[in-house]
């Protein structure tokens, strides 16, 4: 990992809390140069949510490695929207490159694409990130996956925290964001807990171990 912070919080599978979490971030917002956070988690574990938080409190920007979702058009025609959200349905290459435009020196501005639920598509030059920005927040479910290419992503980030909450509520939160972009309650429970979300689910979670710090939210 990239100059991680070296103090007696570190370590592989550190919990902590949100707001301890805050302050790791905003040390780590100190250090020279800019740096890059990763959040990891399953889906609908409250990984945006994090992200939003750090950065705000930094402050800091907010660069999705969803919005590097291959286009709805293109797995239509692949046969692939069922799988919408596995790793196979994302332009990895395209989310390691951006990362090392992020971490390159001197920092330059970087326009990152931004997954829009609206329309069910990436957005392209949607983020701007500042060359004077301190701290880039990257959330999405496979950044401790241990697949070419993504596991650079680990490499480029500073730090990659994993996100935990309770099951229980993680479905829950999975499921009502589903009915409210159009399915029905009994689709997307299908879909949360037996469909695709719950294969990337189990997918994510056995990357937990590798993860800096585990944030746990209530």
């Amino acid at each position: 990992m990239v100059d991680q912070i070296a103090d007696s919080t570190a370590g592989e599978g550190h919990e902590l809390a949100a707001e301890a979490a805050v302050e790791r971030a905003r040390e780590l917002a100190a250090r020279p140069g800019r740096r890059v956070l990763g959040i990891t988690g399953a889906p609908a574990a409250g990984k945006s949510t994090l992200a939003e938080l750090v950065a705000q409190a930094v402050p800091g920007a907010v660069v999705g490695m969803d919005g590097f979702h291959l286009a709805h058009s293109v797995l239509e025609a692949r046969g692939d929207v069922a799988d919408k959200g596995a790793p196979w349905t994302f332009d990895a290459e395209g989310y390691v490159a951006l990362l090392r435009r992020l971490v390159a020196e001197p920092p330059v501005a970087v326009w990152a694409p931004e997954f829009r639920r609206s329309v069910e598509d990436a957005v392209a030059g949607a983020v701007l990130v500042p060359p004077d920005c301190p701290l880039v927040v990257t959330e999405g479910n496979y950044l401790l996956l241990q697949e070419d290419p993504w596991t650079a992503v680990h490499v480029l980030c500073d730090e990659v925290w994993f996100v935990d909450v309770p099951e229980r509520l993680r479905v829950e939160r999975l499921v009502d964001r589903h009915v409210q972009f159009g399915r029905t309650r009994d689709a997307a429970l299908t879909r949360g807990t037996e469909g695709v979300d719950a294969a990337n689910a189990r997918l994510v979670a056995a990357t937990r171990g590798r993860a800096d710090v585990v944030v746990v939210l209530e």
